[in-house]
């Protein structure tokens, strides 16, 4: 990308921090304003859709607007021969901001909400059928941004992962993290959106094993040379970089 990495990670920073305050924030909001479970993850969910929305419009000419590591992994892996996608290097950078910026968010969520800046999770989210959930929800989120691009459909990305990502809250077991970044800032607020420290390996092993899942799927559908334009190819595999 033509923009300088410094100002692509705080991008990225920035963006996965307004995220990660939407999740946390909408959740503590819904718990305070309702018993009910089912209407809690409505409205966290809807908070998020809408969120993740307009961050991905705003952000993604400037970083591509990944705000998860494993959307900025894939889109190495897939553009590394027609160097069309990150650098390694780069990667590594945005999954530092994007921890970070994760971290601040529900720091800031926390806060906005007179909570105590870091209050450790003590929900425990663990299991096969969780770690099931995980794969399913991060293979979808990947298939779903790469299959539009590369079918010239950019233009929807931005509402179509915000509404992949609110249907995944209410078909995957796990409620759909589907991002290591944003589980590992989910850490630090024991609300409604949190997860307990214990529970991160295993959510974020199931995030890897759905991205290498999606990679796979992904070399089936669109097996180099068939499907793709000169110009599809040229195009950034992520929400953002489409946007």
């Amino acid at each position: 990308m033509s923009m300088p990495l410094w100002r692509r990670a705080t991008a990225e920073l920035v963006g996965t921090a307004a995220l990660v305050t939407t999740v946390v924030g909408s959740g503590i909001m819904a718990q305070r304003l309702s018993k009910d479970g089912a209407v809690q993850l409505l409205a966290n969910s809807t908070a998020t859709v809408f969120g993740l929305a307009v961050l991905i419009a705003v952000f993604g000419p400037i970083s591509g607007a990944h705000f998860n590591p494993v959307v900025s992994a894939a889109d190495w892996w897939l553009g590394r021969r027609s160097r069309t996608g990150l650098a390694l290097p780069d990667v590594g950078v945005y999954a530092v901001a994007q921890t970070a910026g994760a971290i601040a968010g529900a720091v800031i969520a926390n806060l906005m909400f007179d909570l105590s800046a870091v209050t450790w999770s003590h929900t425990e989210r663990s299991g096969t059928d969780l770690w099931l959930g995980e794969i399913v929800a991060t293979t979808g989120l990947l298939v779903v941004i790469v299959s539009l691009v590369r079918n010239g459909k950019t233009a929807v990305i931005p509402a179509a992962v915000g509404a992949y990502i609110g249907a995944a809250y209410w078909f995957t077991s796990s409620t759909s993290f589907a991002n290591p970044a944003v589980t590992i800032g989910r850490a630090f607020t024991d609300t409604y959106a949190g997860i307990a420290p214990a529970s991160l390996a295993g959510f974020v092993a199931a995030q890897v094993i759905g991205m290498l899942a999606a990679l796979g799927l992904i070399a089936v559908f669109y097996p180099a040379g068939s499907t793709e334009t000169a110009a599809m190819i040229d195009e950034k595999i992520t929400a953002g970089k489409a946007a």
